[in-house]
């Protein structure tokens, strides 16, 4: 079953090894050594899978795997030199789809690779990665948006914004809770560049339809996505 796979492993010799044994069962390879860089290769190549490494630099495999399972239901093997109950029960409550312990087995960890994509395989990803509301459609796995079947063309920014949103609908997210899921690990980002993501990512939805409302403010909460067009008053 050939994948994308994401490896973020800062031992060298480790992430050489996984990939050496993941390849040779056809599957597409890609490295990273730190935290930031795993957030942002899974969101510019939205892997199948990502082996997670839980002690790296910049950001630890804890953080990442919780920002990541914000956004996407990618699978997600931890591996740690931890070795604690608590620890394995933290990584899997953070999202983790499975764990191993350093020093583990090679051909193990690709046993567990291929059990976690024909698992995902089964699920029906893609039917499940389009969330719709109203006539607003939004399609995680191919990074899509439709609004009445017309296309709009998102930022990477925007259709994150528009995917926490979508996720639960009528739900009110703070500017601190958006930041959290879209920006993850950058502090430096304000709450006034959140408001300027959604106002271009509300003109887009709505360019050309009157009175359609889709991203709606909440005074002094937050935003939250609405069913579709209403009437205005």
């Amino acid at each position: 079953m050939s994948a994308r796979i994401l490896v973020a492993e800062d031992d060298v010799k480790q992430a050489r090894l996984i990939r050496i044994y993941l390849e040779r069962e056809g599957n597409e390879v890609q490295v990273v050594a730190d935290g930031r860089s795993a957030v942002d290769r899974a969101r510019s190549t939205r892997p199948d899978l990502i082996v997670l490494d839980v002690m790296m630099p910049n950001v630890d495999g804890l953080d990442v795997c919780r920002i990541l399972r914000a956004e996407s239901q990618v699978p997600i093997l931890l591996l740690t030199a931890r070795t604690t109950e608590e620890d394995m029960l933290l990584g899997l409550d953070l999202g983790a789809d499975d764990y191993m312990t350093k020093p583990y087995s090679p051909r193990e960890l690709t046993a567990r690779v291929r059990a976690l994509l024909r698992r995902a395989k089964s699920a029906g990803g893609d039917e499940s990665a389009v969330l719709a509301v109203g006539d607003l459609e939004v399609d995680t796995a191919r990074f899509e948006v439709r609004v009445a079947g017309a296309p709009v063309v998102l930022t990477g920014k925007e259709f994150a914004i528009l995917t926490v949103l979508a996720g639960e609908p009528g739900r009110v997210f703070t500017r601190a809770q958006i930041i959290d899921r879209v920006f993850g690990f950058d502090q430096n980002v304000l709450e006034r560049t959140v408001d300027a993501h959604v106002m271009n990512l509300r003109r887009k939805l709505e360019k050309g339809r009157e009175g359609a409302r889709y991203v709606e403010t909440v005074y002094g909460r937050g935003y939250r996505l609405a069913g579709g067009p209403r009437e205005t008053r």
